[in-house]
């Protein structure tokens, strides 16, 4: 497997780094995203790459809250094939598989995949044994309840500290069995059980949500419900300007990987931005 550590850490102008939203799903929140076949979606990666995408995130399950789960084989199907065939088309991309289930993820990786996106944090406990059987990375998403249930009236005494906690129960627990911790990212979970004040308050703190050195920090907010609230933006194709504004903040906030739907656009914004810095 190739060594993408530089992909794992903001670039050297302190922007973070790309991941393209692939969804081989029929239901996913944005249906920009979705892809139903393999020529569509080597299409779709093909533009995001030339956009300036470090990554590409396949996801062959919808976790947009009230989702319901589909069937291990049927995720399957749909997310294996599609690695195999962008591997080999795109030997330079780092592959992301967004998957909970371990035997999706151990597959995948098989095909070429480089990152288990684990939205669960090892709910499955086999998931641990397929990281430690592959030198991939993992990145750890901190979710409260389930994309069914999750958004039903979510509460925290201090949300910054409740999921710092839990995340690094979780690191600690891979560290404990041998996976380094330079293979480990973090994200917050930017609408996966939380309210628009707790998802301010978690993107507000940064990286103090990382439980120890050398943890690498995402940032999913690409489009989702909270512009809803936050701006009154209710169709999610109308909320790319909210989305970008948040994006605008990562530099200072020190996000490692920003994980989006529109990757030319976040291109764009963090050439100019840069550009502005070192004129």
């Amino acid at each position: 497997m190739p060594d993408w550590r530089p992909l794992i850490v903001r670039r050297k102008d302190g922007y973070p780094r790309i991941m393209g939203v692939i969804n081989i799903t029929p239901d996913s929140f944005f249906e920009d995203s979705r892809s139903n076949n393999i020529s569509e979606t080597i299409k779709i990666a093909q533009s995001m790459i030339q956009n300036g995408a470090d990554w590409l995130d396949v996801g062959g399950e919808s976790t947009r809250p009230g989702a319901e789960p589909v069937e291990e084989e049927e995720e399957i199907s749909r997310v294996v094939p599609v690695i195999r065939e962008l591997r080999g088309k795109f030997p330079e991309i780092g592959i992301s598989v967004d998957t909970r289930r371990s035997k999706v993820a151990k597959l995948s990786l098989e095909e070429g995949a480089d990152m288990i996106n684990d939205i669960s944090a090892l709910s499955d406990e086999n998931m641990i044994n397929v990281i430690k059987q592959s030198d991939c990375y993992i990145c750890l998403m901190h979710m409260k309840g389930l994309p069914e249930n999750m958004q039903d009236n979510p509460q925290y005494d201090d949300v910054v500290a409740e999921v710092r906690n839990r995340l690094n129960e979780k690191v600690s627990l891979l560290i404990r069995e041998g996976i380094d911790r330079k293979r480990i990212i973090v994200d917050p979970g930017i609408g996966f059980g939380k309210s628009l004040e707790h998802n301010l308050l978690l993107l507000k703190s940064g990286r103090e949500i990382i439980p120890m050195n050398n943890i690498r920090l995402m940032w999913g907010v690409s489009r989702k419900s909270m512009f809803s609230e936050l701006l009154g933006r209710i169709e999610t194709r109308d909320r790319l300007a909210g989305t970008l504004g948040i994006a605008a903040m990562t530099k200072s906030k020190a996000v490692d990987i920003i994980r989006v739907h529109d990757v030319a656009e976040h291109t764009d914004l963090f050439r100019a931005m840069s550009a502005l810095e070192d004129f």
